[in-house]
């Protein structure tokens, strides 16, 4: 997938593990760049089943995913070292 300058773009941050964010509003049909901070100092992960897509995050990094076009609906995520680090991106 090739990302613009013109895609909107995205932030989500864990802290204390988990993320700062349980619900995040994108557009429907349009790419979109996805950053995701792990501000603890130990590793997290973003997954989610529904996006197809898994990425470590280091403790005091910093990953970049790129997704989309996403249909509207809800697509779950989760950090798989923390069961507990859930959310989900809602495309409108």
């Amino acid at each position: 997938m090739v990302a613009h300058a013109a895609d909107p773009a995205f932030t989500l941050a864990i802290k204390e593990r988990k993320f700062d964010v349980a619900e995040l509003d994108v557009p429907a049909n349009v790419k979109f760049i996805l950053t995701v901070k792990n501000l603890d100092k130990v590793p997290s992960e973003f997954e989610s089943s529904d996006l197809n897509r898994e990425k470590v995050v280091v403790g005091g990094g910093t990953i970049t995913i790129y997704l989309g076009p996403l249909t509207p609906g809800a697509y779950e995520f989760f950090d798989d070292f923390n069961p507990t680090a859930r959310g989900h991106i809602v495309a409108k």
